[in-house]
């Protein structure tokens, strides 16, 4: 029997060494031929050798400035909210959070005729983890017979929690739990700097979901397994509690006008808050419109599992040409309502001019060729998406055209970034990074409202155009 064995070792050696031979074929490999061709691109020139010098020392980003850019662009607009005071994120990912509570803040300092004030992010964010905890361990229970390698679980132990989102999480949010004002309960340390205590918390996730898994497997019940979920939110809940702060049940708060007057003083629990200073159903009150040439206009979208509580809406979007999407957006401006608004806000911005426009780099000059992919093809190679969420509460219309030219959004990078805490974005570079609109019922076309009765086509939570905005 041995020589035998040794011929079906011999085989099996040789079938392995032609796959790798088949594998590692030559053809498409850099060959010393493609080399030598690449090598003839050296340019030896003193020019060229003075840019290697300079980039080598400063690095790339100066010499992609283009010195023929509008040095600014005048603040000055045809149609504005006005709004005052700026928030600041720092260094989390909560930018829809803080666009979502400044288009609301805006409209209670407007209908009260307060001075500046400012909802509690931190509050809103306590309720925001806790919630979507309990969403990944349900997700955990939903998912506890199928493989660890099929698709959803995979990227439910990848996406166990994060601190980024979109704007059903503020109106399932605000709706179940309410808002407090700021300094009701104030940012810390670990709301400020989400990033450790995002660590612990996913981790605590991840190995609750493969304790519920493992019990599963040996046979417990759904009221075993959520008995086991109640232990890890618990958990979760003492985390939050320690970076955070605990919220109120209730509290006093005294609100003034512009000169410190006060307006009223009462005790409130954060709902009675909420129906007071917002008094609106956030889940019905509004419709997302999405910009994604990559997909067929006119159709409504789901985003499975994209939600930030299990008891949640999933993200629902309708599918637009911009200029249609600018049509309700101008409807908006001109009635004093600012809009939840997020984009691809790294590309072309001049981040300390607080500029975003599409001639500010010149990379064509430097590198000898454009990039020139259409919006649908960077969508589709995963070159951009909507990566921010700012507040939309600006738009300058020409006087003959009738035509946007520029537009403003208020940011929550601190006040110092920008112009005085703003973005100004030109008309092009608008239609080019603008994915994401949310827009009162009121303002939407009939067209818009009639497409939102139809049946919407589901895509799935891992799809790429539809990460959170968070930077």
């Amino acid at each position: 029997m041995r020589p035998i064995r040794l011929s079906m070792l011999a085989l099996g050696l040789s079938l392995w060494a032609a796959n790798v031979l088949v594998a590692q074929s030559p053809d498409g490999a850099i060959s010393p031929r493609l080399l030598q061709e690449l090598r003839k691109g050296e340019s030896g020139s003193a020019t060229e050798q003075a840019l290697r010098n300079a980039i080598a020392l400063q690095g790339m980003k100066d010499f992609f400035v283009n010195p023929q850019r509008p040095r600014t662009i005048e603040d000055r607009f045809s149609i504005e909210v006005k709004s005052s005071g700026i928030t600041n994120q720092e260094q989390s990912g909560r930018c829809w959070l803080f666009t979502g509570l400044n288009v609301l803040r805006a409209q209670l300092m407007s209908r009260e005729q307060s001075g500046t004030f400012f909802f509690s992010q931190n509050y809103s964010f306590f309720w925001d983890q806790l919630e979507k905890a309990n969403l990944f361990l349900e997700g955990i229970i939903d998912t506890r017979q199928a493989e660890i390698t099929d698709k959803k679980v995979e990227w439910l132990f990848k996406n166990p929690i994060s601190d980024g989102g979109q704007f059903t999480g503020i109106s399932d949010n605000l709706i179940k739990y309410g808002v407090v004002p700021a300094d009701v309960m104030p940012e810390t340390a670990s709301s400020n700097d989400t990033r450790l205590m995002g660590k612990m918390i996913a981790r605590t996730l991840r190995q609750a979901g493969m304790q519920i898994r493992k019990a599963s497997a040996s046979g417990e019940s759904l009221a075993q397994l959520r008995a086991r979920k109640e232990v890890c939110l618990k958990q979760i809940y003492r985390i939050l509690s320690l970076n955070l702060g605990v919220p109120p049940t209730s509290f006093t708060y005294t609100l003034r006008d512009a000169k410190g007057k006060v307006i009223s003083t009462d005790t409130y629990t954060p709902q009675s808050f909420y129906k007071r200073f917002v008094g609106v159903d956030m889940r019905d009150q509004f419709v997302m419109l999405m910009n994604d040439p990559s997909r067929p206009y006119y159709k409504v979208y789901e985003i499975d599992f994209d939600r930030h509580a299990y008891d949640g809406k999933n993200w629902t979007y309708v599918n637009l040409p911009m200029d249609e999407i600018k049509q309700m957006a101008i409807a908006s401006l001109k009635d004093n309502t600012m809009m939840y608004y997020s984009c691809d806000v790294g590309r072309e911005l001049d981040r300390t001019k607080g500029i975003a426009a599409l001639d500010n780099y010149d990379y064509a000059s430097l590198l000898g060729y454009p990039f020139d992919m259409t919006k649908a093809e960077r969508i589709q190679t995963f070159d951009s998406g909507s990566t921010h969420a700012m507040t939309l509460k600006a738009v300058d219309i020409d006087p003959k055209t009738q035509k946007p030219t520029k537009w403003k959004v208020e940011n929550s990078w601190g006040e110092t970034t920008g112009v005085k805490g703003h973005i100004i974005m030109t008309d092009a570079w608008f239609d080019a990074y603008t994915f994401r609109l949310v827009v009162n019922k009121k303002y939407a076309t009939d067209k818009v409202l009639e497409l939102l009765k139809s049946k919407p086509i589901q895509l799935p939570a891992w799809d790429p155009m539809f990460t959170p905005d968070a930077p």
